[in-house]
């Protein structure tokens, strides 16, 4: 792979990264719960996710996932079952309170969620099936197979970072999280919502 294609790879991963979903509002969600710390370890959590399946696509394992209709559909329902519940979860929610040191530190539940979100996706799989496909050679060997699965995270994770430092500079924040009431509601409405049609989808 030369820097020409190695540059179209990262700039494909980039806009599909860019592409507002659900993914967006756990990111943000957990930046304005747990502070910045918090919002980068969702982002970083869904790159390794968004690496994983690019490793499970050099390795075969993706195609597995993308054509098994089994398979593909309990993925599908997995991940809207837990978009659900994540939706319920900030329609529940009073807002974020001022940060304390132990919720500026505690990132296991950014971390979790980061991770399901992108995991639980099975699109994913497809994507990166129809993405390595014009990128990976038969032959290629296994630091070119390697280099790319790592592109795929680093490429989602650094965009996601992105978002949540901006949600966090105290430029935003400050505004964003008087008003993170309502925000969870809509984030919560809206992740429902695409619950909702993931699972109608799974399910006709």
């Amino acid at each position: 792979m030369d820097l020409g294609q190695w540059l179209s790879l990262a700039s494909i991963c980039l806009l599909g990264a860019m592409s507002p979903g659900p993914s967006l509002a756990v990111v943000i969600n957990a930046a304005l719960r747990g502070g910045r710390n918090a919002g980068i370890i969702a982002a970083l959590s869904h790159g390794i996710a968004t690496g994983l399946y690019g490793v499970l696509t050099v390795t075969g394992l993706a195609v597995l996932i993308a054509s098994s209709p089994t398979v593909f559909l309990l993925f599908q329902i997995a991940g809207g079952l837990y978009l659900i519940y994540l939706g319920v979860k900030s329609l529940r929610s009073e807002g974020a309170g001022p940060l304390t040191e132990q919720q500026d530190q505690d990132a296991r539940g950014a971390a979790v969620s980061g991770f399901l979100v992108a995991f639980l996706n099975p699109k994913l799989a497809i994507f990166m099936v129809a993405l390595f496909a014009q990128f990976l050679r038969p032959e290629a060997p296994i630091i070119e197979k390697g280099i790319m699965a790592f592109t795929v995270g680093a490429v989602d994770g650094a965009w996601y970072c992105l978002m949540a430092l901006l949600v966090s500079h105290p430029l935003f924040f400050d505004r964003l999280q008087q008003n993170s009431r309502n925000i969870d509601r809509v984030f919560g409405v809206i992740l429902i919502a695409l619950a909702l049609t993931v699972l109608f989808r799974a399910l006709a």
